[in-house]
């Protein structure tokens, strides 16, 4: 196996150890696996580790993905790490099972990828185009969010909370994360151009 494969593997089951960690965590509270999974997936914290688990799952078993999909999957988990790190950070008070999985899912993972992408991934694949096509993920996980939240009147994170800060904040909210999101994006593809001069390794085989 080749250090994209084998990276891809490593990562790959970081992000699942933290999945599986959490699920527990959740189960240990609703004691159901129906709830559990309906409760988890109010998070886009999750999608975008099952994301990370999918793609590079796929990648160490040797499957052709697109340079396109490793790029969304990887600004997808960024925003995770770093929304987490700049408004949601010391929320919480966690401990056990549920402290080890918002680690690994929400800190480890997030910044294992990126170093991941840069050694090993190929480059010069990425167009001007991909940054609006990455942003849809995010932008179909906020009405979903939106609607879960006022249905459950409880919302999957605060600064969507528009019982709390009513819908301009949120609408602000949304417009600023989803710019910065869009502009990381660009960079991403600044840099997948400036490092497809060097050599990289070829696309995995089967």
């Amino acid at each position: 196996m080749t250090g994209y494969r084998i990276g891809a593997a490593i990562v790959m089951l970081v992000s699942l150890t933290g999945l599986a960690v959490q699920f527990d965590a959740t189960l240990a509270q609703t004691g159901s696996i129906g709830a559990t999974l309906w409760t988890l997936m109010r998070f886009f914290t999750i999608w975008a580790n099952i994301l990370v688990v999918l793609t590079l799952g796929a990648i160490a078993l040797g499957r052709s993905v697109s340079p396109r999909l490793v790029g969304g999957m990887l600004l997808s988990i960024l925003l995770v790490g770093i929304v987490y790190g700049l408004l949601l950070r010391g929320l919480l008070s966690l401990s056990g099972g549920a402290l080890l999985a918002d680690t690994l899912l929400h800190k480890v993972t997030p910044v294992l990828v990126p170093p991941w992408w840069i050694g090993f991934a190929p480059k010069g694949q990425l167009g001007r185009r991909d940054p609006w096509v990455w942003a849809i993920f995010p932008a179909l996980y906020l009405p979903y969010a939106l609607l879960r939240g006022m249905m459950e009147g409880s919302y999957a994170y605060p600064f969507i909370n528009v019982t709390k800060f009513g819908v301009g904040q949120v609408a602000i909210n949304a417009v600023l994360i989803a710019i910065s999101f869009v502009a990381a994006g660009y960079v991403l593809v600044w840099i997948d151009r400036r490092f497809s001069a060097s050599p990289s390794p070829p696309p995995p085989t089967r």
